[in-house]
């Protein structure tokens, strides 16, 4: 599935893995890798997963994030 939503990785020293958040999806969505490798495709796999189930609950999907425009979160 092919979107345009921002994935950000960063190490985390207290929970000694890559956090991942997911912005548009609002502040509590997130996701965790050992590698950053894992992170990315664990963050792939729960993206696939909210916007699966914003389409099949007929709820809209947020606007995704592009360079130079501001974040809107609901």
């Amino acid at each position: 599935m092919n979107s345009h939503y921002t994935i950000i990785i960063q190490w985390s020293d207290e929970d000694e893995c890559f956090v991942v958040s997911l912005p548009e999806w609002g502040e509590f969505c997130h996701t965790h890798g050992d590698t950053y490798e894992e992170a990315l495709k664990n963050a792939q796999e729960v993206l696939e997963m909210l916007i699966e189930s914003s389409l099949e609950d007929g709820q809209p999907l947020p606007e995704p994030q592009t360079l130079g425009k501001p974040l809107k979160v609901a």
